[in-house]
């Protein structure tokens, strides 16, 4: 069966019916790009058509990436899991957080999910403004004994850990780290200017915005840059740096990285060793003894049985990208109009049965 064409036709149907607007989905097996479709329309005012080169931005499926970086500057030695933030970034070991560590930045435990108060519009793109207000956050428990998951304030300070290290920017790390070693030329964590042209338009379906249920005192995103589609649709907040929420990639450069995670790599590339993916896969304990589906950085997919853990991330409004070792399988699939029951979960199925023969 051509697996390339069915997938395709899959696609082109979820655009049909209505389903999506816009969609990209590709997918390495054992080390080969056996899938890279896409159908729909980019940008909805104009007409444009989405195609290979169409740039979408996929929210919070970013996280993965950045944790990739990290994990690389662990497995080099220019970082420690258990090494308190503190020591990099002295200003950030207040209020509780004094020995906070990098290991509970990853698992979403450091106590501090909600951004600081009134942050204006231009203030989520101010790089040293945000880091200095979160740095000065007290945690809402100690550090590492509850899971919450930290829906922008992990990208700065997983990118502050980095360049405080390194010296560098996040969007120039995640350049050096992961699209330089595998040829990839349409991922990005603050885009360059040239790049702005390819970018899908996002529109919103049956999403609601992320602050209305928030209470005033606890805004996991600011208010101030809601709906997101609308935010993400800006150039100023395309180009900022956010590793938590504004990667804008492609669906088979996300597969990629993806693929550079699994044994063997991608093209005689490993972004990690086979030793440091299992242990930055490893499920999240909590001192309770409960078992989120997170490790370090990753979400964690599957039933929870697997030898080896489906491991990766998901976005807000549709967006997914995973590496699955058991099956030594690689996708990512981005969409532009965000939803709560898109494409993800039939476009993968339908590829697992066509693999393995299976529904799983």
């Amino acid at each position: 069966m051509d697996i390339q064409k069915r997938m395709q036709d899959l696609l082109s149907e979820r655009v049909l019916q209505g389903d999506e607007l816009g969609i990209q989905f590709a997918a390495y097996y054992e080390g080969e790009l056996i899938v890279n479709v896409w159908a729909g329309i980019a940008d909805s005012r104009t007409g444009q058509q989405v195609d290979g080169t169409t740039l979408f931005p996929a929210f919070s499926t970013t996280k993965g990436v950045a944790a990739t970086v990290i994990h690389r500057l662990v497995e080099r030695g220019e970082l420690e899991y258990d090494m308190p933030i503190g020591e990099l970034w002295p200003e950030f070991a207040t209020h509780g957080k004094e020995r906070a560590t990098i290991g509970q930045a990853l698992h979403h435990t450091l106590g501090i999910p909600y951004m600081p108060l009134n942050v204006e519009y231009e203030g989520v793109t101010d790089w040293d403004g945000m880091c200095s207000k979160i740095a000065q956050l007290a945690p809402i428990h100690h550090p590492g004994i509850e899971m919450h998951y930290h829906a922008m304030t992990y990208g700065y300070v997983i990118g502050e850990i980095a360049r405080r290290i390194t010296g560098k920017a996040f969007g120039q790390l995640v350049e050096e780290e992961v699209c330089r070693p595998l040829g990839i030329d349409d991922l990005y964590i603050g885009i360059p200017e040239e790049a702005e042209q390819r970018v899908a338009i996002l529109e919103q379906s049956d999403l609601q915005s992320a602050s209305t249920d928030f209470s005033p005192d606890k805004q996991p995103v600011p208010p101030a840059i809601l709906p997101l589609h609308e935010w993400m649709n800006r150039t100023d907040a395309r180009r900022a740096c956010i590793p938590a929420s504004n990667g804008i990639m492609t669906a088979r450069a996300v597969a990629r990285h993806y693929a550079a995670l699994l044994p063997g790599g991608i093209d005689g590339v490993e972004l990690l060793r086979p030793e440091s993916v299992k242990r930055a896969t490893l499920p999240l304990q909590l001192p309770d003894g409960t078992l989120p589906r997170v490790s370090l950085g990753y979400q964690l997919f599957g039933n929870g049985n697997e030898h080896f853990p489906v491991f990766g991330h998901g976005g807000y409004g549709g967006s997914i990208a995973f590496a699955d070792p058991n099956h030594r399988l690689a996708v990512g699939l981005v969409i532009n109009r965000l939803t709560i029951n898109g494409s993800a979960q039939s476009v993968v199925k339908e590829l697992r049965r066509l693999l393995f023969a299976t529904e799983e």
